[in-house]
């Protein structure tokens, strides 16, 4: 098996012509930076062959075991693996005959671009919590798996993105478009631009009223300073107080007079 990773130079060239509108509305074509495709050959390969006869071929069966084959124009890396499955006429000069290209098929395409304004990765985490996955401890850039087209994107705070997982050069481009709107939502605005929306944004200023201490006044950033309303203040409550009540008074009342004793009678004998 072999899987074989080509950077093509032709999308730079789409870089640098005029923007199709209708086929990107954005105005942002990404680029593609990878292409991974495998082959099968159709019979078996003797490596150490390979490795010894190719230029520019590298074989470590401890390590990995494929050749690793790398080419300067294209420039291409290939993984070639005894099972005949790979991508490359170099193998049948080395005296492989049999070998044929079948199966060709495209196993991913990684494209990249940058929207050119920072993105607030937490809200759209939050927002999007079904598709996205955030752990800045972790990993830097928010993980987004979009359903339709079936694509990984990874969106990081400067606002580069980078695609992953196409089968064709279209996959790429509609994903980015159906991303495209929800970057712009959760657009991270700089303090400047902040405050001068939010100038746009405050009511006007109000003037004074002869009820109000403090007149209005707007300060630096337009922003409308109400009036200063003095704090309330409640009536004092007299506390309660115990009616007084009169002193007793004690009048004094001399004993009764006695009576005299009664005269002593003598006793008889």
């Amino acid at each position: 098996m072999a899987a074989v990773a080509a950077a093509p130079n032709a999308a730079v060239v789409v870089q640098e012509e005029a923007v199709d509108r209708i086929k990107h509305p954005s105005g942002i074509v990404p680029q593609l930076q990878n292409v991974v495709a495998t082959v099968d050959l159709g019979c078996r390969l003797d490596l150490k062959d390979i490795a010894l006869h190719a230029r520019n071929a590298e074989y470590n069966p401890k390590r990995f075991a494929a050749v690793i084959m790398r080419i300067r124009e294209p420039k291409t890396t290939a993984l070639i693996f005894a099972s005949g499955k790979m991508y490359c006429r170099i193998v049948q000069r080395t005296g492989f005959e049999d070998v044929k290209m079948k199966e060709f098929k495209i196993q991913n395409i990684v494209g990249s671009c940058d929207v050119r304004f920072p993105i607030r990765l937490e809200g759209l985490a939050y927002s999007h919590g079904y598709f996205a996955t955030y752990e800045p401890e972790l990993f830097p850039g928010l993980i987004y798996r979009m359903k339709e087209p079936k694509i990984v994107l990874l969106i990081f705070v400067s606002g580069k993105v980078v695609l992953t997982g196409a089968k064709k050069r279209e996959e790429i481009y509609t994903a980015f478009e159906n991303i495209y709107p929800t970057l712009q939502e959760f657009r991270k605005r700089e303090a400047a631009e902040a405050a001068g929306l939010q100038a746009l944004t405050a009511p006007p200023a109000q003037a004074a009223t002869p009820s109000s201490d403090k007149p209005a006044t707007a300060v630096g950033t337009g922003a409308y300073v109400p009036p200063a309303t003095p704090a309330y203040v409640p009536p004092a409550t007299p506390g309660y107080q115990i009616p007084s009540m009169p002193a007793p008074t004690m009048q004094y009342r001399a004993p009764a007079p006695m009576a005299p004793p009664l005269p002593r009678m003598p006793n008889k004998q």
